[in-house]
């Protein structure tokens, strides 16, 4: 079964003095992959860009780049997305049976040209460094000969419980060390917590950034621009591929997530960031529509 959707996001960003010349990059178009087609992705920026181009990253993300040149005081960057999404052909009923340490050892030792290249998510990366309360944490779901789905739906699950969602709390720039010892965050913060207990244990887990459906409580409207971007994490199984886990929702995505780009971790999927020659405060508006059609 496939859902099709229709996805709006659009940042706006109001400059207190007017800014010279600002140089963008945006990872908002949603990816293209065995589960998922962008069948057509519209990039709107106002004021108009003097130079704009598209290419992909080292992870096969589309990368959006441009420039304003010209003095203005206010920004809008509008991505207007259609995705089909299907649901996961991985018969988990191969992979429920996998036990983690198998996967550990693959990962360190095949010499295969995949599994060579996955192992980039082994190690660390800027926002998800070796820390022992990860691996302290993580120990108690990987226990010995024990599947490395079951491990992972464990990992989740202790999350979901231990770990208050606090939007307040953290920023994008919030150590994750932070995260740990006050127990609260948001989706990025739980995603680069799962990967990190993962990689502590030798396994390889990626960062997904997009969007997952949300659905409008009984005789009610959905709210234009009231969704939100999330974050989750994929872990990798030698011979099967990647499989999504969702440590916000304690759920495996199924059709309702929709994927705009994977890296290591935020860093890598960031969904605009940008150098701005000017001078004084700024205030950001960001707002997602994420509707089936």
């Amino acid at each position: 079964m496939s859902i099709n959707y229709k996805i709006t996001h659009n940042t706006q960003y109001s400059y207190s003095s007017l800014v010279n010349l600002c140089h963008n990059e945006a990872r908002l178009t949603p990816r293209s992959f065995a589960q998922q087609i962008c069948t057509q992705s519209e990039f709107t920026v106002d004021p108009e860009p003097t130079s704009y181009r598209e290419r992909k990253d080292f992870f096969g993300n589309t990368v959006c780049y441009f420039t304003i040149q010209h003095p203005h005081q206010d920004l809008s960057v509008t991505v207007t997305s259609h995705v089909e999404v299907k649901e996961s052909q991985i018969d988990m009923d191969i992979v429920e049976n996998i036990v983690w340490e198998t996967v550990q050892e693959r990962l360190h030792t095949d010499q295969n040209a995949e599994i060579l290249e996955i192992r980039q998510y082994i190690f660390d990366s800027p926002m998800i460094q070796e820390m022992p309360e990860l691996h302290a944490y993580a120990e108690s779901s990987f226990v010995k000969d024990r599947p490395l789905i079951e491990a992972v739906e464990d990992l989740i699950n202790r999350l979901f419980k231990d770990f208050a969602y606090d939007p307040g709390f953290t920023t994008v720039a919030t150590p994750l060390a932070e995260v740990i010892k006050h127990r609260r965050g948001v989706c990025q913060d739980f995603a680069h917590l799962g990967i990190g207990c993962l990689r502590s244990m030798g396994l390889a887990a990626r960062y997904v950034s997009g969007y997952i459906e949300t659905v409008a409580q009984p005789n009610q409207e959905q709210l234009i621009g009231a969704d939100a971007s999330h974050a989750w994490f994929s872990v990798y199984l030698p011979d099967i591929g990647w499989i999504d886990f969702d440590p916000t929702n304690n759920q495996i995505p199924t059709n309702q997530h929709i994927t705009v780009a994977w890296g290591r971790d935020y860093t890598d999927v960031a969904p605009l960031k940008g150098v701005v020659f000017g001078s004084g405060t700024h205030e950001l508006s960001v707002s997602v529509d994420c509707r089936t059609v």
